[in-house]
Protein backbone atom coordinates (compact mmCIF):
# COMPACT_ATOMS: atom_id res chain seq x y z
CA UNK A 1 0.00 0.00 0.00
CA UNK A 2 1.26 3.30 -0.88
CA UNK A 3 0.85 5.81 2.14
CA UNK A 4 3.45 7.37 4.09
CA UNK A 5 6.55 6.12 6.18
CA UNK A 6 7.72 7.38 9.43
CA UNK A 7 11.41 7.53 9.05
CA UNK A 8 12.48 9.14 12.59
CA UNK A 9 12.63 12.92 11.11
CA UNK A 10 9.46 13.34 9.33
CA UNK A 11 7.26 11.33 7.27
CA UNK A 12 8.04 10.30 3.54
CA UNK A 13 5.35 9.68 1.14
CA UNK A 14 5.75 7.53 -1.76
CA UNK A 15 2.48 9.15 -3.58
CA UNK A 16 4.13 12.78 -3.55
CA UNK A 17 7.32 11.51 -5.01
CA UNK A 18 5.27 9.11 -7.87
CA UNK A 19 3.69 12.65 -8.52
CA UNK A 20 6.46 14.68 -8.80
CA UNK A 21 8.39 12.15 -10.72
CA UNK A 22 6.20 12.70 -13.38
CA UNK A 23 5.13 16.17 -13.01
CA UNK A 24 8.76 16.80 -13.60
CA UNK A 25 9.06 13.97 -16.25
CA UNK A 26 6.20 15.97 -17.95
CA UNK A 27 7.77 19.36 -18.19
CA UNK A 28 11.07 17.68 -19.10
CA UNK A 29 9.45 16.34 -22.70
CA UNK A 30 7.39 19.77 -22.74
CA UNK A 31 10.80 21.30 -22.97
CA UNK A 32 12.20 18.86 -25.25
CA UNK A 33 9.44 19.26 -28.01
CA UNK A 34 9.97 22.97 -27.85
CA UNK A 35 13.16 22.18 -29.45
CA UNK A 36 14.66 23.10 -33.04
CA UNK A 37 12.92 21.89 -35.74
CA UNK A 38 15.43 22.84 -38.52
CA UNK A 39 17.56 20.19 -38.18
CA UNK A 40 18.10 18.08 -41.13
CA UNK A 41 20.01 14.69 -41.15
CA UNK A 42 22.88 14.08 -43.76
CA UNK A 43 23.23 17.74 -44.23
CA UNK A 44 26.23 20.26 -43.49
CA UNK A 45 24.16 20.03 -39.95
CA UNK A 46 26.07 16.95 -39.41
CA UNK A 47 29.43 18.10 -39.80
CA UNK A 48 31.53 18.19 -36.45
CA UNK A 49 32.32 21.93 -35.67
CA UNK A 50 35.59 21.72 -33.28
CA UNK A 51 36.73 25.53 -32.79
CA UNK A 52 35.26 26.63 -36.22
CA UNK A 53 37.73 24.56 -38.00
CA UNK A 54 36.14 23.01 -40.95
CA UNK A 55 36.55 19.52 -41.34
CA UNK A 56 36.00 16.88 -44.07
CA UNK A 57 35.59 13.72 -42.28
CA UNK A 58 34.81 12.57 -38.40
CA UNK A 59 38.32 10.31 -38.71
CA UNK A 60 40.70 13.76 -39.80
CA UNK A 61 38.19 15.86 -36.76
CA UNK A 62 39.35 12.99 -33.74
CA UNK A 63 40.75 14.76 -30.87
CA UNK A 64 42.66 12.66 -28.42
CA UNK A 65 42.62 12.74 -24.26
CA UNK A 66 46.40 14.31 -24.41
CA UNK A 67 45.23 17.54 -26.68
CA UNK A 68 41.50 17.67 -24.70
CA UNK A 69 43.15 17.90 -21.53
CA UNK A 70 46.62 19.12 -22.06
CA UNK A 71 46.07 21.92 -19.82
CA UNK A 72 44.87 19.89 -17.03
CA UNK A 73 47.72 17.43 -17.54
CA UNK A 74 50.40 19.41 -17.65
CA UNK A 75 49.37 21.64 -14.67
CA UNK A 76 48.87 18.30 -12.76
CA UNK A 77 51.87 16.69 -13.94
CA UNK A 78 54.09 15.86 -10.91
CA UNK A 79 51.32 14.53 -9.94
CA UNK A 80 50.16 12.29 -12.75
CA UNK A 81 53.95 11.06 -13.39
CA UNK A 82 54.27 8.82 -11.01
CA UNK A 83 51.23 7.29 -11.32
CA UNK A 84 51.84 6.41 -14.91
CA UNK A 85 54.85 5.21 -13.66
CA UNK A 86 53.11 2.82 -11.44
CA UNK A 87 50.91 1.74 -13.94
CA UNK A 88 51.68 -1.72 -15.44
CA UNK A 89 48.07 -3.05 -16.82
CA UNK A 90 48.60 -5.91 -15.24
CA UNK A 91 45.08 -6.85 -12.99
CA UNK A 92 47.04 -8.75 -10.10
CA UNK A 93 48.70 -5.22 -9.43
CA UNK A 94 45.64 -3.41 -9.42
CA UNK A 95 43.76 -6.13 -7.27
CA UNK A 96 46.75 -6.21 -4.70
CA UNK A 97 46.66 -2.45 -4.18
CA UNK A 98 42.34 -3.26 -3.36
CA UNK A 99 43.55 -5.73 -0.61
CA UNK A 100 45.91 -3.51 0.39
CA UNK A 101 43.79 -0.07 0.86
CA UNK A 102 40.84 -2.04 1.92
CA UNK A 103 43.23 -3.54 4.66
CA UNK A 104 44.75 -0.62 6.00
CA UNK A 105 40.95 0.96 6.23
CA UNK A 106 39.94 -1.89 8.42
CA UNK A 107 42.49 -1.49 10.39
CA UNK A 108 42.00 2.13 11.03
CA UNK A 109 38.38 1.59 11.80
CA UNK A 110 39.06 -1.48 13.94
CA UNK A 111 41.27 1.27 16.06
CA UNK A 112 39.31 3.60 16.05
CA UNK A 113 36.14 2.09 16.93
Amino acid sequence: MLGLLETGSGFWSAIIWIVLVLVIGSIVIYIRNKGEDSYKKNTEQDKPFISGNPEESKESSHLSANHIYWGFTEALKSYYDPLVKMHTGNINDYSSWIIVITVIILIMVGVSG
